[in-house]
C-alpha cells in the first residue's frame, strides 16, 4: 500500500487539516494554508517523487568516504576537510583541533561557489582596512595574527520563496493652494488594496551557530550565477563547516526576511501624496530549500578578554568586522590633544597679553 503525507511546504514538517480554522495547519513552524495556496505550492504534486536515484546516493556515499571532520574542544565547532587534511586550527578560538572521524554523507552540500578571492588579495584588503582605522591592538594586524586568516566554506541555507501577499491602506490625495491671504488646503482619502504572488530567488541564512548573523549578512550578496554542482575538488587549499542550524531553524529569518520586502513591494505600488497601512496578510506558501557552501575569508582575534570577527566575501572581497578598541591607545591620543589643546590657548592668551 503507497503512503502519501502531505509535508509543510516551508519546512518539511506533516501538514495537518485544521478543523477549526478550515485551513491545513503546520504546528512545527505555524505555516498555514488554504487548499488555493497549496495547489500554487504544489502544482505537480502528483507526480513528485521522493525517491533518491541511484546516482544521488552514488555521490554521497562518495562524499562521506572523502571527508573528514574536526571537532574543537574549546569552542565545539565542528569542521569539514577534505581525507588529506591530517590536522588544522579552530578559525574560530584559535585552538588546536584533531581528526575525530568520517563526515556523514547527510551533510553533503548541493551546491558551491569557489574562492575567486586569494589570500594574498584577502590580506591587502583587510590591511586596507586597518589603515584607516587608528585604535586597532598591535597585534591585530601583525603578520602572526595574518597566518591565522583562514579560507573556509560557511554553510548556507538557499531560500527559493513564494509568498502570497495582500495589504489593504488608505491613500490620501493632498491639493494646496493660495487665494488672497488664505491657504486651502483639500485632502482625499482612497481605501487602496494590493495583492500578489511574489517569487523570491535563493534567499540566503547561514546554517552555523558559530558564525554571527550579522556579519554573515554584511558580507552580501553572493554572485549565485556563479554556483557551481557541489565537488570535494573545490575544498583543496580550504576548509568548510558542518552545518549546525537545519533549514526549519533558519526557516522564521527567512520568513521574516521576504514579509517585509513583499510589503515594501505592495506598498510601493501605491502612487498617493502619502500612504498609511492598514493592514496586511502576507503568508510564505512555498519554499524549497538547497543546502550550499559560500566562501569567506575569516579571522579571530582576542583582545581584553573578548573575541572580535572579521570575515571578507571569498567571492567578491567585501568586507565586515568589528575592530577592536586599545584602550592604551587611546588614552594616549586623548592626552596628546588635551596638552595640544591647552599649549595653543596658552600661545593665544601669551600672545594677546604681548598685543
Amino acid at each position: 500500500m503507497t503512503i502519501v503525507q502531505y509535508k509543510c511546504p516551508n519546512c518539511g514538517a506533516p501538514l495537518q487539516w485544521g478543523a477549526e480554522k478550515q485551513i491545513f495547519c503546520c504546528e512545527y513552524c505555524d505555516s498555514e494554508f488554504s487548499k488555493e495556496q497549496l495547489k500554487l505550492a504544489f502544482p505537480d504534486i502528483e507526480n513528485m517523487s521522493l525517491e533518491q536515484t541511484e546516482e544521488e546516493k552514488k555521490q554521497t556515499d562518495e562524499f562521506s568516504d572523502g571527508t573528514s571532520l574536526f571537532i574543537c574542544e574549546s569552542c565545539g565547532a565542528e569542521i569539514i576537510a577534505d581525507e588529506n587534511t591530517a590536522a588544522t586550527f579552530c578559525y574560530y578560538c584559535h585552538n588546536p583541533t584533531i581528526l575525530k572521524g568520517r563526515l556523514s554523507g547527510e551533510f553533503k552540500p548541493s551546491h558551491v561557489i569557489p574562492f575567486a578571492v586569494t589570500r594574498e588579495k584577502a590580506v591587502k584588503l583587510f590591511k586596507d582596512w586597518c589603515s584607516k582605522r587608528w585604535f586597532l591592538p598591535k597585534g591585530f594586524k601583525s603578520e602572526q595574527q595574518l597566518e591565522k586568516m583562514a579560507g573556509v566554506y560557511i554553510p548556507f541555507w538557499l531560500a527559493d520563496c513564494k509568498t502570497d501577499a495582500k495589504i489593504e491602506a488608505v491613500g490620501r490625495r493632498i491639493r494646496t493652494w493660495q487665494s488672497g491671504d488664505m491657504q486651502y488646503t483639500n485632502t482625499r482619502e482612497y481605501l487602496v488594496k494590493r495583492s500578489a504572488v511574489v517569487d523570491y530567488v535563493k534567499v540566503p541564512a547561514d546554517g552555523s551557530s558559530k558564525a554571527e548573523d550579522a556579519l554573515m549578512e554584511a558580507i552580501e550578496p553572493f554572485d549565485y550565477k556563479k554556483l557551481e554542482p557541489f565537488s570535494m575538488s573545490y575544498l583543496s587549499g580550504y576548509l568548510a563547516e558542518k552545518y549546525d542550524i537545519k533549514n526549519t531553524d533558519v526557516l522564521p529569518r527567512i520568513r521574516d526576511r521576504v514579509v517585509k520586502d513583499s510589503e515594501s513591494l505592495l506598498m510601493q505600488s501605491i502612487n498617493y501624496s502619502s500612504v498609511s497601512l492598514r493592514s496586511k496578510d502576507i503568508k510564505l506558501i512555498k519554499t524549497d530549500w538547497h543546502y550550499t557552501l559560500l566562501p569567506v575569508w575569516f579571522m579571530t582575534y582576542k583582545h581584553a578578554g573578548k573575541s572580535y570577527y572579521f570575515s571578507i566575501n571569498g567571492q567578491t572581497g567585501k568586507l565586515a568586522g568589528t575592530p577592536p578598541f586599545d584602550t592604551k591607545k587611546g588614552v594616549l591620543v586623548s592626552l596628546g590633544v588635551g596638552f595640544a589643546i591647552a599649549l595653543i590657548i596658552s600661545l593665544i592668551l601669551v600672545l594677546g597679553g604681548i598685543m
